[in-house]
This record gives C-alpha cells, sequence and structure tokens, in this order.
C-alpha cells in the first residue's frame, strides 16, 4: 500500500504565516467600539462571600460589573458541572471568579477591581488528599471530597505475594504542573451579522465551549459562535472554559465587543493543572524476576473541581501495572477534591505518572535479584498476545522488545551481568 503522509516531508498549511508573524491569535484581534473585561479572583482558598460592588460601579469608564446574579445557569464543567460561572455564596480555591468587570479600557478595569469590596468569611481547607478523604475533613463540595474511585481485580495478589521470592514495597509523589503555554489566554466576543453571540479564543475544544456558553445564557447553541483562532500552545490547559463564558455574557447583554487578556500570572490562576498523584505500590516477583503480584493504591488531587480527574484517575489505573504482564493485580485509584488549584487534563492523561512508580518498582526488584534492570524487563514486557490486568488482548504491535533491544545494542551495558548494579 502506497503511503501518501507517514514517511513523507508534508508542507503544514500554517507553518508561513506562524514564522512570518502574520498568524493571528485571539489577543491580536480588534474591533470597532470594542471595550475590555476582567476578571476578579479570590485571594482566599475556602471561604464563604459576600460582594459589593456598588462603589466601583460609580467609576467612570466602568460599563458594568457581572456577578453571579447576571448568570441565567451559573453552572459549568467538563464532566460534572462543579463549578460556577461567579462565585455566589463560597469560595473554594485561590483564583476563583468572583465578578467581571467591563469597562472602556483595561486601566479602569482594574481600578473597579480594586473598588470591589468582598468580604471574606474565611472557613476550614483541606490540601491534603489523604486527609480530604477522612470523613471529618472540611468539604468541598456536597457530603464527600471522593470524587472517584476506580477498581482492578485481576487473580489473588495475596496468594501471588506468597509465592515471590522478592517484594518491594515504596510510596510515590508526584507534583502539580503547570502547562506555561507561551499565549497566555484571551478572547473577543460580539454580536455577528446574524445575530450570534460570536467568541473569538483559542482553545482545545470549541463545541464543549459553545454547549457550555449556551447552557449558562439558557439560549440555543445555534446562536453560539465559536471562532478558534491560533492557538499559542495548550497541552490539555485550554479544554476547561476559563473567559468563554464571561466574554459570551458580556457581549451578549452589552451588545457591544468585549475583548480580555490575561497576564501570565492570572493564567496561572484560571487554567487547571496537572494531577498530582501519591502512589503506595507494593510488587512481587520470584527468584527468576518473572512478575507475581502488584498492589498499588494511587490518590490524585483534583483540586477544587473536578474536569477530567474520572478520566484521568482511572488511566492511572490502568497504567499502574506499566507494560508488563502481571497474574494477579489489585488496583484502587481514587479522584479527591481538596482546595488546591484545580487539576485536569494535560499530556499524557494520568499515564504519565504512574511509571515513576512502577519503573523504580522494577529497579528495586532487579536490585534484590542481583538481576541487571534490561534483563528484568525482557522478562516481562508486553508480547502480542499478552492479556493486560484489565482484560485486554493486545492483537497488534507490540513493539517493546525490539525498541529495548536496539537500544541496548547502541549502548555499553552489561545486560545478564550482575556487574550491571
Amino acid at each position: 500500500m502506497k503511503l501518501e503522509v507517514v514517511g513523507k516531508n508534508i508542507l503544514r498549511i500554517d507553518a508561513l504565516s506562524k514564522v512570518t508573524g502574520r498568524a493571528l491569535y485571539p489577543e491580536d484581534f480588534y474591533m470597532e467600539g470594542m471595550v475590555y473585561g476582567k476578571t476578579l479572583r479570590s485571594k482566599v482558598p475556602h471561604a464563604y462571600i459576600k460582594v459589593d460592588t456598588s462603589r466601583a460601579e460609580k467609576i467612570d469608564g466602568v460599563i458594568k460589573i457581572f456577578t453571579h446574579k447576571d448568570v441565567p445557569n451559573n453552572k459549568h464543567g467538563v464532566v460534572f458541572k462543579d463549578h460556577e460561572v461567579f462565585c455566589s455564596e463560597k469560595v473554594r480555591r485561590i483564583g476563583d471568579p468572583i465578578a467581571f468587570v467591563v469597562a472602556k479600557d483595561r486601566k479602569t478595569c482594574e481600578l473597579a477591581l480594586e473598588n470591589i469590596l468582598v468580604e471574606y468569611e474565611e472557613i476550614e481547607g483541606v490540601f491534603d488528599p489523604i486527609e480530604a478523604m477522612k470523613d471529618d475533613a472540611p468539604k468541598v463540595h456536597g457530603d464527600s471530597n471522593i470524587v472517584y474511585h476506580f477498581k482492578i481485580r485481576k487473580g489473588d495478589v495475596e496468594e501471588g505475594f506468597k509465592n515471590s521470592h522478592v517484594i518491594v514495597e515504596n510510596t510515590y509523589k508526584t507534583h502539580m504542573v503547570d502547562h506555561a503555554f507561551l499565549q497566555p489566554e484571551a478572547g473577543l466576543s460580539f454580536i455577528d451579522e446574524e445575530g450570534r453571540i460570536t467568541v473569538i479564543v483559542a482553545t482545545q475544544y470549541p463545541h464543549y465551549d459553545r454547549e457550555e456558553i449556551a447552557s449558562a445564557l439558557k439560549i440555543a447553541e445555534d446562536k453560539v459562535r465559536l471562532i478558534n483562532a491560533n492557538i499559542g500552545g495548550a497541552f490539555g490547559g485550554r479544554e476547561d472554559i476559563s473567559l468563554q463564558i464571561h466574554l459570551a455574557l458580556a457581549a451578549h447583554e452589552l451588545k457591544m465587543p468585549v475583548k480580555v487578556v490575561y497576564s501570565r500570572e492570572e493564567s496561572f490562576l484560571a487554567h487547571s493543572k496537572r494531577h498530582p498523584l501519591i502512589m503506595k505500590y507494593k510488587t512481587g516477583a520470584d527468584k527468576d524476576g518473572k512478575l507475581l503480584a502488584l498492589e498499588a493504591e494511587i490518590i490524585g488531587d483534583t483540586g477544587a473541581y473536578a474536569s477530567w480527574a474520572t478520566n484521568v484517575l482511572r488511566k492511572s489505573g490502568v497504567h499502574a501495572t506499566g507494560p508488563y504482564f502481571i497474574p494477579n493485580v489489585k488496583v484502587d485509584s481514587y479522584a479527591v477534591y481538596t482546595n488546591n488549584p484545580y487539576a485536569g487534563a494535560m499530556r499524557g492523561f494520568g499515564a504519565t505518572q504512574v511509571p515513576i512508580a512502577h519503573e523504580q518498582q522494577m529497579d528495586m526488584l532487579a536490585e534484590k535479584l542481583g538481576m541487571d534492570p534490561i534483563t528484568i524487563r525482557l522478562k516481562n514486557m508486553f508480547k502480542k498476545g499478552s492479556v493486560t490486568a484489565t482484560g485486554q488482548v493486545l492483537t497488534e504491535s507490540v513493539p517493546l522488545q525490539e525498541c529495548l533491544e536496539r537500544v541496548v545494542e547502541k549502548m555499553d551495558f552489561p545486560v545478564g551481568e550482575k556487574e550491571a548494579y
């Protein structure tokens, strides 16, 4: 079969405009009669709030200040509708949106933000996901901080460990990571010639954005138009709503073009992060290095909102065993609310964090057995026909062994010798 793209040097249609600086990103769009918007955000992680905008509204050049009272449906979220467009009674993290100022220019927006009075009645927060799982922990939403629990049960792990010649146990932690994309969030919203609310933004999910805008404003989806401008990086950080509903609401109410440009600092506050995970692992192998059992507990801190937590922690659980056949497996992965910045999609979706645990387990097993780390992997890695811990049969290309063997060919490593350690 002749391949049209794979193996060919294909010209990117947007390459020339980007390298010459002609490509238009959301910040590059301007319209006649355009005004500016800026979001007031929470300065504390957990508190009941009272908001007074009266003083700020009297400032010359302020057009309107939007709060939760102006939003027909004040809920949004990619899986669970646990975000508020503007916090109504309680803030749950530093950076939560409280109000949205629209004014003639950015300087006036900033002055108005300084004059909005927010009375915080701070309440106890919870910042450790393990503590958050306890019954008596402060609750971020509802009656429990546990958003999701994913389980894998295969074989008999107790029997597997009983038959193991060596067992290694350890706890691994990964930290929160920001996407730090080159272009901070920006956008422009207006009413087009067909009467549609039009939002120019850089997003990974224009169809979801349109759905969430329509839902928040209680209007038909065909009355909302999303124009996806060039995207200056995303990596998952543009999958959740940030400024889209704020822009659309303002344009809808004011019938004038409204522009927002986040600073780098506001960008850090506004969008999701990579989930920090706490991974408790126990792995057993026989005297020849064959894996017999794995038990893992994975706790993911999803922060104040769920975002894609169910998907992320499910993938963490599915990939907890790594690329290895293990006959006896027990995995529990949890997504947990805290008052930390909220976590969501980021490259790898939970499959990125767990190799830190399962690969160090392999190294420690090899060391205990006096075996080199390449050999123990070759003995256990998936091949065509292998069955994963979730029962998936790998019927297609599984080139792990070939890949590792080619790497070994290029490096001076004593495979099969105890001196490897």
